[in-house]
């Protein structure tokens, strides 16, 4: 007798944020965006790799039930009054379940309530195909400000808990 495989992750499956371990890291690495979408985000692996070598990066694995589906790294700076996003990415196979807005979610509960927290922010590419019409639909506002590698910056403020 075998085990069963887990059933494939739905619309409607638990979306949790997991630490990545020394036996989740490949797994992890190996979720990737469509071939159109890989100049709006950086791979797992180098997001991890930056994330080790940034004392104030935050990340997480993506999971739908049992099933790793994404990955997300937050940039939290005690300095500022707001929490960037940094990364933010669902694998090719599991776009379109509203996963990444369930990860958003998540991520403004993480937040709110931090006094010093007034806004998210995050920068994406505008191009047609890119993620700004995503991340719009969600409250972020593009306010005319631009990282220095030309990434549009999005913010969306948080109103107190």
């Amino acid at each position: 007798m075998t085990d069963a495989e887990p059933a494939a992750p739905t619309r409607d499956s638990r979306i949790t944020l997991r630490e990545i371990t020394a036996e989740t890291v490949r797994t992890i690495c190996r979720l990737s965006v469509a071939d159109h979408q890989t100049d709006f985000v950086a791979s797992n692996s180098v997001s991890i790799a930056e994330a080790h070598f940034t004392p104030t990066a935050w990340f997480r694995a993506v999971y739908a039930d049992e099933t790793p589906v994404g990955f997300v790294m937050l940039d939290e700076q005690p300095e500022w009054d707001y929490i960037y996003i940094w990364r933010l990415m669902i694998d090719q196979r599991y776009q379109k379940l509203g996963y990444g807005r369930r990860v958003l979610e998540i991520v403004e509960e993480r937040v709110r309530g931090r006094h010093e927290v007034t806004r998210l922010e995050l920068s994406c590419v505008q191009e047609p195909g890119g993620p700004q019409p995503f991340y719009e639909s969600l409250g972020f506002r593009f306010e005319g400000n631009y990282e220095s590698d030309g990434e549009a910056i999005l913010v969306k403020p948080l109103s107190p808990a």
